[in-house]
């Protein structure tokens, strides 16, 4: 059963980016998806699947954020964005982390890795990381470091990026705070990096998180969220030419997310969508309601339709409860992926008597007469 409901589209965001994911976290609603799959070089963005497996460990009774973790020559050894870590240092944990969500430290990073690493290296810790990053979602994600240092082989999808953000957020709203924080002054010795590189935490528009990324092969990216009300968007571009065009597709990006889409509420918790045949039933329909206000993100402005499609398999054979779940609806704004919400029965429906079961069985073997016997194949 086809219903149109009003007429909506959504106007696409033309991105400058390699690749690009925008997902509307509330409603679980694709926004945007450019080359969302290709394995990419991440860069730093990599590193927010180290702070995964951290948090991990501190959750589980592993790691914790007072514990002092050495720093070996391999760790201190890396160039780049570094917290200036040497072997005579013990750090904490804690400091180790804000090392790497403020500071970007390719160093932390190691020092973690070689803490919870299988077999104590890094290596082994990045084998770990592409098992763990397999097991929650991450389809297109290989790791051979800790910090997304150039290195062959070492790849993550954008739509991977924007699931471990989901988790990021999800899973570990007690650490999540951290990546707001704009500056992180670390025993005085790296004046030159204190602040936090994501550029859209000075800007008022929501956001407060996660990680930018840059190397000469991978370009600029940033795996960003925000959040304005009661929504939250997460979005990840990839393969920016400067630090000034990534910030400027940033904002941009959220400006558009929250601008042009909305929640809207396209039916009410227990009023009829529409009716299903019933089978030898005390009645032969059942109303077919949403048990929950039916709320679902839609572009804002008007120039397509939005499709709605009623689907179950019927008739549906008594007896059917109140509130039982009978049928979805499907609902296809142009532009933007379908959505399916449940429908359940609006009351009850009871067997049908005698009489109702004699006519049910009288109709049935009618058909059958007139449609004949089935014939065997030629």
């Amino acid at each position: 059963m086809m219903l149109c409901i009003l007429p909506l589209t959504a106007h696409a965001f033309d991105t400058s980016a390699k690749a690009a994911y925008v997902l509307d976290q509330t409603t679980g609603t694709v926004l945007l998806s450019k080359n969302a799959d290709d394995p990419l070089p991440p860069a730093s963005m990599s590193k927010l699947m180290t702070l995964y497996v951290a948090f991990e460990a501190i959750r589980d009774g592993r790691l914790t954020l007072d514990e002092r973790l050495p720093v070996s020559t391999h760790a201190m050894s890396y160039k780049g964005s570094t917290m200036f870590l040497d072997t005579n240092d013990r750090v904490r944990v804690e400091d180790l982390l804000r090392g790497i969500i403020v500071l970007s430290g390719n160093d932390a990073c190691a020092v973690i890795a070689e803490a919870l690493s299988p077999d104590g290296t890094e290596p082994g810790f990045a084998r770990y990381m592409t098992e763990r990053a397999q097991q929650i979602g991450m389809t297109s994600s290989t790791f051979t470091n800790s910090n997304g240092w150039p290195q062959a082989g070492h790849r993550m999808s954008v739509h991977d990026l924007a699931v471990l953000a989901n988790r990021l957020i999800s899973d570990f709203p007690e650490f999540y705070p951290l990546f707001a924080e704009r500056e992180f002054v670390f025993d005085g010795r790296a004046p030159s990096n204190t602040r936090n590189r994501n550029p859209l935490l000075n800007l008022d528009i929501g956001a407060d998180g996660l990680k930018t990324g840059h190397t000469q092969e991978a370009g600029y990216g940033l795996v960003g969220s925000a959040k304005q009300g009661d929504r939250r968007v997460i979005f990840v571009i990839s393969g920016l030419e400067t630090e000034a065009r990534r910030a400027e597709e940033a904002e941009a990006i959220v400006n558009w997310s929250f601008r042009q889409f909305a929640e809207k509420t396209i039916a009410k918790a227990g009023t009829p969508v529409t009716e299903a045949e019933v089978w030898m039933g005390g009645q032969s329909t059942v109303g077919l309601v949403p048990a929950t206000d039916m709320t679902i993100l839609l572009p804002v402005l008007s120039a397509g339709n939005l499709n709605a499609e009623v689907v179950y398999t019927g008739p549906i054979k008594a007896p059917i409860a109140e509130g039982q779940e009978l049928a979805e609806l499907v609902i296809t704004p142009e532009g933007l992926p379908e959505t399916r919400l449940p429908l359940v029965a609006g009351h009850a429906v009871g067997n049908g008597g005698f009489l109702v079961r004699v006519k049910t069985a009288a109709q049935y073997l009618i058909t059958q007469f007139l449609n004949g016997p089935p014939t065997e194949a030629m």
